[in-house]
């Protein structure tokens, strides 16, 4: 079983964070035995307030969970009118939340982003010379924030290896869907996709 920690924080995207939540949380549902994710939520403070009022709890605090096997960086947020940054451009210069996502990518399998994830990823050093995408209103940001990346606008996830970013928002899920069908397998992911009725999530 691989344990699979997804950071959340205020004004997260909703469906950044539940979209693999639920690809990883079901995977393998069907097949019986035990199952082949452990999903488990992780905030440097608790509750998370997510975009348009979600009050969530966290499994987690920092540094109270174990090793994550997959380590997962959602994205949600921006400016507000008086220039103030919200969301992931808060957290991307928060140096608590980098030190930590450098601490437990080291021995990580896998690190994964999903839209403006790629921004706090980008401030860790973790994409620098690597190929990335992000959310499309914020293909500059990446550029600016990790200026080595080749940035992909074009590309709904793009795999270093390592290190799997996607596109915006419902583009977690492709990603996600994708990393079970990597790890388990492609009928394990069409399995998933399936039970998800989630049509059709090669595409890619």
């Amino acid at each position: 079983m691989r344990d699979v920690a997804i950071f959340l924080f205020n004004e997260i995207e909703v469906l950044d964070f539940a979209g693999p939540f639920e690809v990883f949380g079901v995977a393998g549902l069907r097949s019986g035995g035990e199952p082949p994710f452990n999903v488990f939520t992780v905030a440097e403070k608790s509750p998370v307030i997510a975009r348009n009022g979600l009050t969530i709890t966290p499994t987690y605090g920092l540094d109270e969970h174990p090793q994550p096997d997959i380590l997962l960086i959602p994205g949600g947020g921006g400016y507000h009118a008086n220039g103030t940054p919200f969301g992931s451009r808060r957290e991307m210069h928060n140096p608590v939340v980098l030190d930590w996502i450098r601490r437990y990518a080291d021995p990580a399998e896998l690190i994964l982003s999903v839209c403006t994830g790629s921004l706090i990823l980008a401030r860790t050093g973790l994409l620098d010379k690597l190929a990335a995408t992000t959310h499309f209103m914020a293909m500059d940001a990446l550029r600016e924030a990790s200026p080595t990346t080749s940035v992909r606008p074009d590309d709904r996830y793009v795999d270093n290896g390592k290190v799997i970013t996607s596109a915006g928002v419902s583009a977690g899920i492709d990603m996600s869907l994708y990393v079970v069908s990597r790890l388990l397998g492609p009928d394990a992911a069409d399995e998933t996709a399936w039970y998800m009725q989630y049509d059709y999530w090669r595409r890619s």
